[in-house]
């Protein structure tokens, strides 16, 4: 099946869905399912604006609304995952996932969903060491914190994805895995980033998260967004006792959605012709749900997920077949996702704007059947709970900031994390609250820098056409074949004949992009990220 791949989304679902008709009419036949690889940004109104952690001058509705209200409607199957630009207060009401407007579904803190056969996992946020091991404590109203926090990766959703042990085909994080970038094309990676080099260089760029998952799950597929540039890689996995042959994941980084900007491409995906062409749960991953229900914390005090170290009675909370059999039983053996979008809350009028509205910690009905199904619980309902036996929700927030990194606890068990954008990316918004000191947890359990083969020069290129060989879409939105080797892209004589935007531009032509000095001194200046066509905003300064 034909499966388009977005990077970071910005809310632009209206240019995403028109790209993918430019697509559809120039290629081989419609298109099956959109992937979207985070900062979706699923605002339905106001108040949805006030919980994006974006300054005030960048927020802006974009046209998912009219999706949510009805008016229009995805043309393609969509499924997402959420960034660290979000509407964080919706999607914090589906922490399973579920639809947020019809046609459009969000895979939650962390899932895994089948279409057609193929098996899709994702993970939600970006990574933050000193709120992984947090338990899901945010809730609105949120404070100049908890607005960043509520994105933040936490290990509980890590741990339960690594207790999957069926083959997962593709995987979606908002991050890179760290150490990816060591099997690609490194140097035109720096040339075109060259502010990442000292993060690469010292392997700190990307989530140490990511990449234990990475080597655990060994999708086929890794698509990630975060960074805005396109970036393919190839992973040669070690093979294992019980693996025959070693298995290799594909990873690709797409753009922001921008003219002339690398944001979307089209593959194809083999899948089973017998499945059903509707969503499906995932058998196992419910077991597991299931299995980690007594796991749940909505504290923000550290705490560490169980392993076998004596300490704890149970550590392995992988699905038996008697766990899948279970929850087959309690989905009368239907695995079909229900289409039971509801709207939750007021939409966004043009005519009638509200600027004051109330933000409302809601439980969405979606969450609430889901766990009525399957006997767990809602985290937002022991939020709730929490929050009234407390008496106000802000206390968490005060434990958060009273327990530094030094509080004298167990290390993490990720590596110190830089993975949201470099300090000094001039192509990302930098909020003046994230300007954090430097974190200081050290990995216990494993190292993240040799996870795995480095591919050769013969396995990039085989990898590359893998995704050249089903482009139709114009230059500045395919993954050449050039991207794992070095050479320059050859746009001339590319498959099919440019293709241009909404507003007639040729989408081929690519500006020359503004490049930091890669020799400049460590103690540079911060700088934020200037992104005017995104957010329709000038910056005080009136930089380019």
């Amino acid at each position: 099946m034909r499966v388009a791949v977005a990077g970071c989304c910005h809310g632009e679902l209206d240019k995403i869905y028109e790209t993918l008709a430019l697509a559809e009419r120039r290629g081989p036949g419609p298109i099956d399912l959109l992937l979207c690889c985070g900062d979706f940004q699923a605002v339905r109104n106001e108040a949805d604006l006030r919980c994006m952690a974006v300054p005030p001058k960048y927020r802006h509705m974009q046209t998912f609304y009219r999706y949510y209200s009805g008016e229009k409607k995805a043309p393609v199957l969509t499924i997402f995952i959420g960034g660290n630009h979000e509407a964080s207060n919706h999607l914090q009401e589906l922490p399973y996932g579920g639809w947020v407007a019809p046609n459009i579904y969000y895979l939650g803190l962390a899932g895994v969903v089948k279409y057609r056969g193929v098996r899709i996992g994702g993970i939600s946020g970006i990574f933050k060491s000193h709120d992984y091991r947090k338990g899901h404590f945010e809730c609105p109203p949120y404070n100049s914190a908890t607005v960043r926090s509520i994105y933040h990766v936490r290990s509980i959703e890590v741990y339960k994805l690594k207790q999957l042990k069926q083959p997962m085909d593709i995987f979606l994080s908002h991050d890179w895995p760290r150490s990816i970038y060591h099997y690609g094309n490194k140097k035109q990676l720096l040339k075109t980033k060259s502010f990442f080099r000292q993060e690469v260089e010292n392997n700190t760029l990307g989530s140490p998260a990511a990449s234990e998952l990475l080597e655990h799950l060994k999708p086929t597929y890794w698509f990630s967004a975060h960074l805005h540039v396109k970036f393919a890689a190839l992973m040669q996995h070690q093979a294992t006792d019980k693996e025959q042959t070693a298995k290799a994941t594909k990873f690709l980084a797409l753009d922001k959605c921008l003219p002339h900007r690398d944001f979307l491409q089209v593959l194809e995906i083999d899948h089973d012709s017998s499945a059903p062409d509707y969503l499906e749960y995932d058998n196992e991953w419910l077991a597991i749900l299931r299995a980690t229900n007594n796991l749940i914390n909505v504290t923000a005090r550290l705490w560490n997920m169980p392993e076998n170290n004596g300490l704890h009675t149970r550590w392995d909370y992988s699905a038996t077949e008697e766990a899948m059999n279970e929850v087959l039983e309690k989905l009368n053996h239907d695995l079909k996702v229900p289409c039971n979008f509801s709207v939750t809350t007021a939409c966004y009028d043009p005519s009638k704007p509200q600027t004051q509205m109330q933000l409302v910690h809601r439980i969405n009905p979606q969450t609430t059947e889901f766990c009525a199904k399957l006997g767990i619980t809602d985290i937002n309902v022991s939020l709730q709970k929490t929050k009234e036996e407390h008496h106000l929700c802000g206390e968490y927030e005060e434990q958060e900031e009273g327990e530094s990194n030094d509080s004298g606890e167990d290390p993490s068990e990720c590596n110190t994390d830089t993975s949201a954008l470099s300090s000094v990316n001039p192509d990302e918004i930098m909020l003046d609250e994230e300007e954090e000191e430097d974190d200081s947890f050290v990995s216990t359990h494993s190292d993240m820098n040799t996870p795995s083969v480095e591919p050769s020069s013969d396995q990039a290129s085989d990898f590359s056409a893998s995704f050249s060989d089903v482009r139709i879409l114009p230059g500045s939105m395919f993954v050449s074949s050039d991207d794992t080797l070095g050479s320059p892209v050859g746009r001339e004589g590319s498959p099919g004949e440019a293709v241009e935007s909404g507003d007639g531009k040729d989408l081929t032509e690519v500006p020359l992009k503004r490049l930091s000095d890669e020799h400049e001194p460590e103690q540079r200046k911060k700088i934020k990220r200037r992104n005017q066509a995104i957010y329709a905003a000038v910056d005080d300064d009136g930089a380019a």
